[in-house]
């Protein structure tokens, strides 16, 4: 049996399509490093996005032009109570760089009366998880 060169192609691209590699946007901390390192706020990045999700986020927003920042700010207040404030944005890229437009934003705040430093970065971890959370139930739906 014989297909014709176009039904071959659009055969193995059909094949082929569930496979396509996971999107990775570009993204930028601009965090406060007594609570939040880069590495810190670029993993909670990666585990509030499976592949999935990102690949139908990148359908709507391709990565060649958009991109993700994030703010972690805080620290402790004279009574020894940690306050985190964490941000997510979604901003548009131009080339190797993201704008500071904000296209879409999520702030999450909380406070912990007598925290330590270890439990400080925690709350930190976990708000800027709640705002990535929040930024992406904005963007695409569940």
């Amino acid at each position: 049996m014989r297909f014709p060169p176009m039904l071959a192609v659009a055969t193995l691209v059909g094949a082929t399509s569930g496979f396509a590699a996971t999107p990775v946007y570009l993204v930028m901390d601009h965090s406060t490093e007594a609570v939040m390192d880069k590495a810190g706020a670029l993993a909670v990045w990666r585990e509030q996005h499976d592949d999935k999700r990102l690949k139908r986020l990148a359908k709507l927003y391709p990565v060649a032009k958009w991109g993700f920042l994030s703010q972690v700010e805080g620290g402790f207040t004279a009574d020894k109570a940690c306050v985190i404030t964490a941000r997510a944005m979604l901003v548009p890229r131009s080339g190797k760089r993201l704008l500071f437009v904000p296209t879409k934003t999520a702030t999450a705040f909380d406070h912990q009366p007598g925290a330590t430093v270890e439990q400080c970065r925690a709350l930190a971890r976990a708000k800027l998880g709640e705002a990535i959370v929040a930024v992406d139930s904005s963007l695409i739906a569940d």
